[in-house]
C-alpha cells in the first residue's frame, strides 16, 4: 500500500497549547497508510531563538521537498507571527507545486486580520486562495473565512478539535468540597482574573465548601497578587504549567471546569474537560456555542460579566445532581470528537485534496 506522505508544520510538540495538543494526537494515532513528518516552526523562548528555530524549519521544509516524495504540506497557524511564518512556508510549498492545507487555530485571527493594512490583507487572501484547503474549528469560523477572505466554501472544512476519551471517569458523588478547575494560559483573554473575582463574590458558606485550581502558565504573579488582595489564598491554588498526565489527574479530581474566555477558536481544554464528564462554565465565543449548550452540558455566561459568572458557579456548587447530569451529557456530547472519528474526517480532507479536480484552489470564482 502506498502511503500518503504529509509534512506537518506547527508548534513544538513539547508545548502545552491547543495546536501542540492536536499535533500530538495526530502523530500518535496516525493510521498506517499515512506518514506524518513533523517540523517545529515555533517554540517559547527569546526572539533570537525563535528566529533560529524558524530558519531551521524553513531549511528542513526545503530539504524535504527537494529530497523526498511529499503529497501534502499541512500548516497549523493561529495569528500574528504564526500567520507570517506559515504564509512564508506556504509560498515555498507553492514554488515546489505541492498542495497546501492550512489549519486555523487562532482565537483572535479576526481581530488581527482587521488591523492589517489593506495591502497585507490582500496578500493574505492571495496566499489562502493558493491553498488546496483550509480546516477551521467551527461553522462560525468557516463563515468568517469565506466572507472576509473570499474563499470557496467547498474547500473550507469544519473539523472541531479532537480529544482522547478516557475509558473510565470518576463518579463524583457525595462530594464535601467542590473542586473548580481552570486550565489554560493565565491572563485576561482567558478570563482568569474575572474568574478569581467571581469566586470572591460567592457567599462565605459556598466559598468555604469549594476550592479553585488554576492550572497553566502566563500571568501567574498577577493572578497571585489578586488572590492575596481578595484574601483567597486558602481557596485558590496555582499549579503553574502542567503536562498531559498532570492535567488528566486534575480533571479526574475536578467537579466543574471553568473557562470564561473573551476570544477562542475551539479550546482543547473544554473538549478534554467534557471527555472527563465535567460540566463546563464558559462563554459563547468562537466555536464554543456549537459544543456547549447552556443548561444541558454546561452554562454559558457573557464574557466579562463577573456577576453572571459568580451566579453560574454558585448554581453548580450547590446542586450536585445538576453537576452530575450536565457532566454525563457533556461526555456524550464529545464522543463524536474522539480522535478515531476525527482521523476519518481528516482523511476525507486529504483525499479531497489528492483527488484530481479542475479547480483545487481556495479561491471562490465569481464567474
Amino acid at each position: 500500500m502506498t502511503k500518503v506522505k504529509i509534512i506537518m508544520v506547527g508548534s513544538s510538540l513539547e508545548q502545552n497549547g491547543g495546536i501542540a495538543s492536536v499535533e500530538k494526537l495526530l502523530v500518535k494515532h496516525a493510521p498506517t497508510d499515512i506518514e506524518i513528518q513533523h517540523i517545529t516552526s515555533f517554540d517559547d523562548g527569546s526572539i533570537t531563538y525563535k528566529l533560529i528555530l524558524f530558519t531551521k524549519a524553513l531549511a528542513k521544509l526545503i530539504w524535504k521537498l527537494l529530497s523526498q516524495k511529499t503529497d501534502i504540506v499541512y500548516l497549523h497557524f493561529s495569528e500574528r507571527g504564526s500567520l507570517l511564518r506559515k504564509s512564508i512556508l506556504a509560498v515555498i510549498a507553492f514554488l515546489f507545486h505541492k498542495p497546501v492545507v492550512m489549519h486555523a487555530h487562532g482565537a483572535e485571527f479576526h481581530l488581527n486580520y482587521s488591523q492589517l493594512p489593506q495591502w497585507v490583507q490582500q496578500l493574505v487572501r492571495q496566499i489562502f486562495r493558493g491553498c488546496y484547503g483550509l480546516i477551521v474549528l467551527s461553522n462560525s469560523w468557516k463563515d468568517f473565512y469565506v466572507q472576509n477572505l473570499g474563499l470557496n466554501p467547498q474547500k473550507v472544512f469544519v473539523l472541531p478539535n479532537p480529544t482522547e476519551l478516557p475509558v473510565q471517569i470518576p463518579q463524583r458523588q457525595n462530594v464535601n468540597q467542590v473542586t473548580l478547575l481552570f486550565c489554560g494560559r493565565v491572563g485576561q483573554r482567558k478570563g482568569t482574573f474575572d474568574l478569581i473575582e467571581a469566586f470572591a463574590n460567592l457567599p462565605a458558606e459556598q466559598k468555604n465548601c469549594a476550592k479553585l485550581i488554576i492550572a497553566g502558565d502566563g500571568d501567574i504573579e498577577q493572578g497571585r497578587k489578586l488572590v492575596e488582595n481578595l484574601n483567597l489564598t486558602e481557596n485558590i491554588t496555582f499549579t503553574g504549567w502542567v503536562n498531559s498526565q498532570q492535567r488528566d489527574k486534575l480533571l479526574a479530581k475536578a467537579d466543574v471546569f471553568i473557562l470564561p474566555s473573551y476570544n477562542e477558536g475551539l479550546p482543547m481544554a473544554i473538549l478534554e474537560a467534557m471527555s472527563w464528564g465535567l460540566p463546563v462554565i464558559t462563554t459563547p465565543v468562537g466555536g464554543i456555542p456549537e459544543l456547549v449548550v447552556s443548561n444541558e452540558n454546561g452554562l454559558l455566561v457573557k464574557p466579562g460579566d463577573i456577576q453572571q459568572l459568580s451566579a453560574a458557579i454558585l448554581s453548580l456548587i450547590t446542586n450536585e445532581e445538576l453537576r452530575l447530569i450536565m457532566g454525563r451529557t457533556a461526555r456524550e456530547r464529545v464522543m463524536p470528537y474522539d480522535i478515531k472519528n476525527y482521523l476519518h474526517s481528516l482523511l476525507n480532507v486529504y483525499n479531497s485534496v489528492l483527488t484530481p479536480t479542475k479547480k483545487h484552489s481556495l479561491y471562490e470564482s465569481k464567474a
